[in-house]
């Protein structure tokens, strides 16, 4: 693959900052006293399918309006051997919509907002390496 041109590499650190926002948004979420565990589980899933997104706009990779995670990684296995590392975060998904809105009747529990943090943080961290190792500096100062 020939270097990715200014704009995508301007693409996608924009696509990894709001990945980051969602995350710190959900990690900030987590210390709130009577927390919106709903709330903390949106934003982690949000903030994994950005960051695979970002992967896949380097990739030049056109990807549908989808918030499935499991979709995504199998877009992102086609140039990546890193995706059985994220398979649990497959699990993400539910939090896209079914969560957002009080219709569906079921809670996330403060369990399940935590294991949401830790399956996006570590989507950010295999992303972002897969994109140092491509030589791409992911940092917002492209």
């Amino acid at each position: 693959m020939s270097a990715p041109d200014k704009d995508i590499l301007e693409k996608v650190v924009e696509w990894l900052s709001y990945a980051d926002d969602d995350l710190r948004l959900a990690e900030h979420t987590l210390t709130m006293t009577d927390c919106p565990y709903h709330s903390i589980a949106f934003h982690a899933q949000q903030s994994a399918e950005k960051y695979l997104k970002a992967y896949l706009v380097y990739l030049r990779v056109d990807f549908p309006y989808t918030h499935d995670i499991s979709e995504l990684l199998e877009l992102c296995a086609k140039e990546a051997d890193w995706t059985d590392m994220l398979q649990d975060a497959e699990e993400l998904t539910i939090y896209a919509a079914t969560m957002r809105y009080p219709t569906r009747g079921e809670k996330v529990t403060e369990e399940e907002a935590r294991n949401s943090i830790q399956i996006a943080s570590r989507v950010k961290e295999i992303v972002r390496n897969a994109l140092i190792q491509k030589g791409i500096k992911a940092e917002r100062d492209i």
